[in-house]
C-alpha cells in the first residue's frame, strides 16, 4: 500500500483564536512605536545614539503600558452610592487621600512608575525618524535622470522564509494541484508553498543637490556645534535613506568659506570672526557652475548663532539664492540672550524682515536640544504653499 504524502491542511476553526497573541504582540509594538514619535525630540537628540555605528542595539526608557482593567478601591473602603442625594454634575463626590511624594530624602510610601528598556537598532530608529520627513517641492528636473538601486517585494519564489509566505497564491496553487489530481481541496503541500521574494531594480529620482553651510567661527560654543551637527547628521542620514542619488555639498565659513569633505565638516572647530556672506558666494558659485537650476531641484541650509559682520551683503545674496532654489533654510542657534528673549539674533532678524512673507524661505530657531527635530520636520515637510509658486 502506497503510503499517504503528508500534507497541510486549513483548519475550520476561528482564525482569529490562533492569531490573537501575535495582534497582541503587533498592538503593543505599535504603541511602543506611538510612544517613541512622541518623544522623538528628546531621543534623537542624544549623543549616544548619533555616535551609534549601523547595527547597534540601543535601548530606550518607555513608561509601561497597560492595558485597560477593573482596579479595586487601593485603600479598602466599603460603599457605594453618590452621598445623600441631590447632587449635581460636576459636584466633587469625594477625593482620594492618597499623600504626595514627598520632597528630601525620607523614605516614601507610595508607589512608584514602571519603565522598561525597549530595544531598538539604529536602523529601526531611522526608519521612524524619517517616515514623515519629505524633500519639499521635488519637481522634475533635467534631462539626466540618476539612477538609484531600490528594492521591491513583487517577484514569488519557492522557496524562501516563514515570514514572506504568501498565503494567497500558496492556496491558489493547491487548489490547482488538487483539482488536476482529481479532487479539488485546499489540502497544501510543501510544493504548493509560494513566498514574496524582492529584487533590487534601478529606479529613475529626481536630479537634486543639499547645500549644507556650518558657521565655524568662534562664536559658535560647544553648544551651538552640537546642534548644528546633530541637525546635518540626521539630515544626512535622512537623504542617503530616502534619496540615495541626492548629491549633498559641504560648506564651512567664519570669514571666509570653502568646500568640504563630509568628515570635515562635522569634524572643523570653531574659531576666527563671522563673514556668513562669503559662504552664501560660495555657494552661488557652486551653483552656476555645477547645479543648472534648470536641471537641479537646490535646497541651500545654512546654521549660524546669528552673530554675523554685513548682514544686509547676506540677505542680498540669499534673493539670488531664492531665486535658484525650491527652498531656502536657516536655523539659528541661540544659547545666550537672544534665546532667553524669544527673538532672533541681528542676521536672524534681517532675513525676517526681508524674507518673512516668502514661503520659499524657512527661518527656525533652536534653543535646546530637543528643537533638532521639529526644525527637521519644519524643514523637510511638503510646504504645498511654495508649490503653487512654482
Amino acid at each position: 500500500m502506497q503510503a499517504r504524502t503528508p500534507g497541510f491542511w486549513l483548519s475550520t476553526d476561528s482564525w482569529d483564536l490562533y492569531r490573537r497573541a501575535e495582534k497582541d504582540r503587533l498592538r503593543h509594538n505599535e504603541k511602543v512605536k506611538e510612544v517613541i514619535r512622541e518623544n522623538l525630540g528628546e531621543i534623537i537628540a542624544q549623543q549616544d545614539i548619533i555616535t551609534a555605528e549601523d547595527g547597534k542595539i540601543i535601548k530606550i526608557p518607555i513608561r509601561g503600558l497597560e492595558l485597560p482593567h477593573i482596579r479595586y478601591d487601593p485603600h479598602g473602603k466599603k460603599g457605594v452610592g453618590q452621598g445623600e442625594g441631590g447632587s449635581q454634575p460636576g459636584d466633587v463626590i469625594g477625593r482620594s487621600g492618597q499623600p504626595g511624594q514627598g520632597t528630601g530624602k525620607q523614605a516614601g510610601t507610595e508607589p512608584g512608575v514602571d519603565f522598561y528598556e525597549a530595544e531598538f537598532t539604529i536602523e529601526e530608529l531611522v526608519q521612524l525618524v524619517f517616515e514623515d520627513l519629505h524633500l519639499p517641492n521635488l519637481r522634475e528636473k533635467g534631462t539626466k535622470d540618476i539612477l538609484a538601486d531600490q528594492v521591491r517585494f513583487d517577484t514569488i519564489a519557492r522557496r524562501g522564509p516563514a515570514a514572506n509566505l504568501d498565503r494567497r497564491r500558496t492556496l491558489i496553487e493547491a487548489w490547482k494541484r488538487n483539482a488536476r489530481e482529481g479532487h479539488p481541496s485546499w489540502g497544501i503541500r510543501e510544493e504548493d508553498k509560494r513566498f514574496k521574494s524582492w529584487e533590487i531594480v534601478p529606479e529613475k529620482q529626481r536630479n537634486a543637490v543639499v547645500i549644507a553651510m556650518r558657521d565655524v567661527s568662534g562664536s559658535m560654543g560647544e553648544f551651538e556645534a552640537y546642534i548644528a551637527r546633530s541637525f546635518y547628521y540626521w539630515m544626512v542620514r535622512f537623504l542617503r535613506t530616502k534619496y540615495t542619488a541626492t548629491e549633498i555639498v559641504f560648506i564651512t565659513c567664519h570669514t571666509e568659506a570653502k568646500e568640504v569633505d563630509e568628515h570635515t565638516f562635522f569634524a572643523a572647530g570653531d574659531s576666527g570672526g563671522t563673514r556668513l556672506s562669503a559662504a552664501y558666494k560660495l555657494a552661488l558659485d557652486i551653483i552656476e557652475k555645477r547645479y543648472n537650476p534648470r536641471e537641479w531641484n537646490i535646497y541651500p541650509f545654512m546654521f549660524s548663532d546669528g552673530y554675523n559682520w554685513g548682514d544686509h551683503e547676506v540677505v542680498e545674496y540669499m534673493r539670488r539664492l531664492v531665486d535658484y532654489s525650491n527652498l531656502v533654510g536657516y536655523g539659528e542657534i541661540a544659547n545666550d540672550l537672544w534665546g532667553q528673549s524669544g527673538g532672533l539674533a541681528p542676521l536672524g532678524q534681517s532675513l525676517t524682515e526681508a524674507f518673512g512673507d516668502d514661503p520659499r524661505v524657512v527661518i527656525v530657531k533652536i534653543t535646546a536640544k530637543e528643537d533638532v527635530w521639529p526644525a527637521l520636520k519644519r524643514f523637510f515637510s511638503k510646504h504645498p504653499e511654495v508649490a503653487t509658486m512654482q
